[in-house]
């Protein structure tokens, strides 16, 4: 599945999202990271590039309830609930770190301003094509919000994109929503592997 012009986008397994303890405790997450490992094994093993991602807010940002958002506060930057989980094997690669601003960093790809929702484009599009990526395989959290967001941008950029379901984890605020999220994805013409 890898060679040097797949690059495998690992989504936000960080404390917050992965751990019991984190805010923002994705259930599924603690099944999922020792496939993903094996993933990057397989990327590292096979000549394909590994970008990894991280949620990165101020303290305060409208992203945040505290601030008159949708999302208890998370992924504060220098934080416990920010560092990636403890059980990834992190590899020598590069980190792009989405939200610090402020906006929401939904997409690996770019972020919004909560107010203005004007989007602006994070490192990865360029990082990407610096690595002279044509592929991209995402994983990681969740299937519904940030990996969905991350696979929609990455096909209408043009990239041949794969969602590996059963590395990614759902929040499901409403049953289902990892499924249908899925199934967006699908619509749009990403392919969905086990």
């Amino acid at each position: 599945m890898y060679d040097p012009l797949t690059a495998l986008i690992v989504v936000d397994v960080q404390n917050d999202f992965a751990h019991p303890d984190g805010s923002l405790f994705v259930r599924g997450a603690p099944a999922i990271i020792p496939r993903i490992n094996e993933e990057m094994a397989k990327a590292i093993e096979q000549g394909g590039r590994i970008f990894l991602t991280q949620d990165w807010h101020p303290a305060r940002t409208p992203h945040f309830e505290t601030d008159g958002g949708v999302w208890p506060v998370h992924c504060v930057a220098d934080t416990w609930g920010a560092e990636f989980h403890e059980g990834l094997a992190v590899p020598d690669a590069p980190v792009i770190r989405k939200g610090g601003d402020g906006g929401d960093g939904y997409s690996a790809f770019a972020v919004l301003d909560p107010e203005s929702g004007e989007s602006s484009e994070t490192e990865l599009r360029s990082a990407l094509e610096e690595a002279g990526a044509r592929r991209v395989v995402v994983v990681g959290l969740a299937t519904d919000y940030c990996v969905k967001e991350t696979v929609l941008d990455a096909v209408r950029l043009g990239y041949d994109a794969t969602v590996l379901r059963g590395c990614a984890a759902a929040v499901d605020l409403e049953p289902g929503d990892g499924e249908a999220a899925l199934g967006e994805m699908r619509a749009a013409g990403a392919a969905i592997a086990p």
